[in-house]
C-alpha cells in the first residue's frame, strides 16, 4: 500500500491545460460527469485560462509520486457561509488501489483545514454507486435524492446529494487516514 508522502494536491498550473483536458475527454469520466460531450480545444482553453485566474473556486491536479493523476476541485464556493461544492476524479488508470481514498482525504484535508470549509457538498448519478459509496466511506450523508434530474443518453438520472460538515472530519480524520495508508 502506498504511504501518504507518495501523494500531494497541488494547484493547477499552466503546464496542465492539455492533460486535464485529455483526462475529461476519457469516455469513464465523461460518462458519470453533468457534462458529457467532448470538450474541444477551445472550450477546454476559455475554461482553464478562467481556472487559473479564479480567485473564488479552486482546482488541483493529485499527484502520485510527483505524477500527475487525478483532478480536484472546489467550486460554487460561498465565503459567508463556509460552504463548497467540489468533484474529483482519477485521470489515470494505472495507479495503486486506494489511490481514489487517498485522493478524497487530500481532498477533505484541503476543503476544511486550508480553505477552511464549514460544509462539502457534492452531486453524483446513482448509478455511479462506486463513488456514492466512497464518500459515505468517508461519512458524507446523503441529503437528497434528486429524481429524473439529468438527462444522460437519452433517459434522466436520478442524482444523489451528499455533504460532510468540518466537525464530522475531525472526528473521524484520524480513523480516516488509518484506513487510507496504513
Amino acid at each position: 500500500m502506498p504511504s501518504f508522502a507518495d501523494y500531494s494536491l497541488r494547484r493547477i498550473k499552466a503546464s496542465d491545460r492539455d492533460l486535464l483536458r485529455t483526462w475529461r475527454n476519457k469516455d469513464n469520466i465523461r460518462e458519470n460527469m453533468y457534462t458529457d460531450h467532448i470538450i474541444g480545444e477551445l472550450e477546454h482553453n476559455k475554461w482553464f485560462e478562467k481556472a487559473l485566474l479564479d480567485t473564488v473556486n479552486h482546482y488541483f491536479v493529485f499527484e502520485y509520486q510527483e505524477r500527475p493523476v487525478g483532478f480536484v476541485s472546489f467550486t460554487k464556493v460561498n465565503v459567508l457561509d463556509r460552504r463548497s461544492d467540489w468533484a474529483f476524479y482519477l485521470g489515470e488508470t494505472d495507479v495503486p488501489k486506494g489511490s481514489g481514498s487517498a485522493m478524497e482525504y487530500f481532498a477533505l484535508v484541503q476543503a476544511f483545514e486550508v480553505l477552511n470549509f464549514r460544509k462539502l457538498c457534492c452531486e453524483v448519478f446513482s448509478f455511479n454507486q462506486l463513488v456514492v459509496n466512497l464518500h459515505k466511506k468517508f461519512g458524507f450523508q446523503q441529503e437528497g435524492l434528486f429524481k429524473q434530474h439529468m438527462k444522460k443518453s437519452e433517459s434522466f438520472q436520478d442524482v444523489v446529494a451528499l455533504a460532510l460538515f468540518d466537525t464530522e472530519w475531525v472526528a473521524s480524520k484520524n480513523t480516516l487516514f488509518n484506513r487510507c495508508f496504513r
